[in-house]
């Protein structure tokens, strides 16, 4: 008999039946056991021994009018065996859900009869209070899957014990925009047994090491294919999903650019495949790995090249409307630009700028964009020019900054002993006042938009909306700049108080001798300073050196 419950495959009713014939049988187990009716179960389980009305329960519920030994019939004696063959939490149910009991295997990675924290029937569905998952109050219902599966999934001691590293799915989920849409009753957005459940049914849910896992990785785009169609065929035609396609594993696939539970609009800016986090969230991990690129034979510093042109330095800035790495390669079908078909193939670069530039020539498309010389877009002249206006500025810079240390000590001093001559008009003093103003501007605007998260840019535009006045605050003092440039030239053309300063500030070699003596001076080696003429050697430095820059 032991062995028969054991070992055997009886249906479990008829195994019910047996005992009940056994028990029937004079003599055997009267002294221990005594057949009970239907009646009787609620003598002991009423609402003030439990705390629950059961008959209520099963009253609302989907088993409606039937009775308590139609799911518990091994408890037909008094006392019950202890010895049943049925497992708490699934009493019966096998009985009338034969299918769904031979579906289910396991769950995760647990196996059915191997751990006792295995979900039972009643862990998902409910007790007495079962309802039809059409039915907003179920258990099982979209609205009410997130709350079901987190009682395992949000328990630490479980995911400790089993090492479900996944951190807080349930919680991440509901923030989605699966989650979202189905609180707010989109009944067809995607719960937790859409994703996971595999051949169709939500008793086959396995872990993503499961070759037939709809979560394995690379069942993934066509697990989200079951309702993204069109993008799952895009991304099948595009390289990451051949690479996928032949089972390489490091091609990425839907969940490794938007997300597992916590997937956002990409026109959220917390969403990794947003306009302004794209290039460093989901496109660098991969074309900035050094493995993956000596793998596949790729360039390198793919974000470096980008965050140093203008559409990089847009889009880190915050400005959405600037191209993106999706902008110029795609987003699903991204091909690589040998192929004929890719929107980054040289044919179709004047089309594929042509969506933000109308009319662009094709020579102007055809211009590289990425260039891995020294992490951005680089020509030998750029580099050469850039390393002699690094060093002029360095030591012109520099120098005027020590000499204007020792000279402004000496100047306080004898502003206070003679007269100052005045020695601008008021038209000239205007054109210096906006020259220097806009300059100022240009200068504290423009550093903003390079170095965005420097303290230069928290101090003047760090408040919200900031760095949109930041643009309009550059376009204005550029303006400015240029009229002031203009006067300017006006008035050194066309007034001989002008072309006389032209004169007066050209550089002679007395500015040199002057300059030595100067420092002399000031240094306290001579007794008397050089004495100028209209322009000092300074005024004409800095005039020229603004000129110049």
């Amino acid at each position: 008999m032991c062995d028969i419950f054991k070992y055997g495959k009886i249906n479990k009713f008829f195994i019910s039946i047996l005992i009940i014939f056994l028990f029937s049988i004079p003599g055997y187990g009267q002294d221990d056991y005594e057949y009970i009716d239907e009646d009787m179960c609620m003598d002991c389980h009423d609402e003030a021994e439990h705390g629950v009305d059961f008959e209520v329960q099963i009253g609302n519920s989907i088993h409606e009018g039937f009775g308590c030994l139609e799911c518990h019939s091994d408890k037909n004696t008094d006392p019950h065996i202890e010895d049943s063959d049925f497992a708490p939490g699934w009493q019966g149910c096998a009985e009338c859900h034969e299918y769904e009991d031979e579906e289910y295997e396991g769950h995760g990675r647990l196996t059915t009869g191997e751990s006792e924290d295995i979900p039972k029937c009643s862990d998902c569905h409910g007790g007495h209070d079962i309802l039809p998952s059409t039915d907003r109050n179920s258990r099982v219902n979209p609205v009410s899957l997130p709350n079901t599966c987190g009682d395992c999934h949000e328990n630490i001691e479980l995911t400790k014990k089993y090492q479900i590293l996944i951190d807080r799915p349930v919680e991440r989920y509901e923030k989605s925009v699966h989650g979202m849409a189905v609180e707010g009753g989109i009944s067809a957005a995607a719960t937790c047994t859409d994703c996971h459940s595999t051949a169709g049914t939500s008793h086959k849910i396995f872990s993503a090491g499961f070759p037939e896992s709809t979560i394995n990785h690379f069942n993934v785009p066509k697990t989200c294919g079951e309702c993204h169609e069109e993008v799952e065929r895009d991304y099948w035609e595009g390289i990451h999903g051949q690479l996928t396609a032949r089972g390489e594993t490091d091609s990425p696939v839907c969940t490794q650019c938007h997300g597992e539970h916590s997937i956002l609009s990409p026109s959220d800016p917390r969403s990794p495949v947003s306009k302004s986090r794209m290039a460093e969230a989901v496109c660098s991990p991969c074309h900035d790995s050094a493995v993956l690129n000596e793998k596949y034979g790729l360039p390198t510093d793919r974000l470096i090249s980008f965050i140093d042109s203008y559409h990089g330095l847009k889009s880190k800035s915050g400005d959405t409307n600037v191209a993106n790495c999706a902008s110029c390669h795609g987003v699903h079908r991204i091909l690589p630009s040998s192929d004929s078909t890719s929107t980054v193939h040289h044919d179709n670069l004047q089309k594929t700028c042509g969506e933000c530039h109308p009319g662009i020539s094709e020579k102007l498309a055809t211009a590289p964009i990425h260039d891995i010389t020294d992490g951005g877009l680089r020509t030998p002249i750029a580099n050469i020019v850039e390393k002699i206006y690094i060093l002029a500025i360095i030591v012109i810079i520099g120098l005027m900054i020590i000499h204007w240390i020792i000279d402004l000590i000496r100047q306080i001093v004898n502003s206070m002993r003679k007269p100052q001559v005045r020695r601008m008009r008021t038209h000239e003093v205007w054109q210096h006042t906006f020259l220097m103003l806009s300059f100022m501007i240009l200068a504290i605007s423009g550093f903003a938009l390079r170095f965005h998260n420097s303290w230069i840019s928290s101090l003047f535009f760090g408040w919200e909306g900031g760095f949109a006045i930041r643009g309009l605050v550059h376009r204005i003092a550029a303006v400015v700049f240029i009229a002031s440039v203009i006067w300017h030239a006006v008035f050194l053309i066309f007034f001989p108080r002008g072309r006389a300063f032209v004169r007066d500030m050209l550089p002679q070699l007395l500015d040199f001798k002057q300059f030595y003596q100067r420092i002399m001076y000031n240094l306290g080696r001579t007794d008397s300073t050089p004495q100028f003429k209209r322009f000092s050697y300074i005024e004409k430095a800095e005039y020229w050196a603004l000129v110049w820059g």
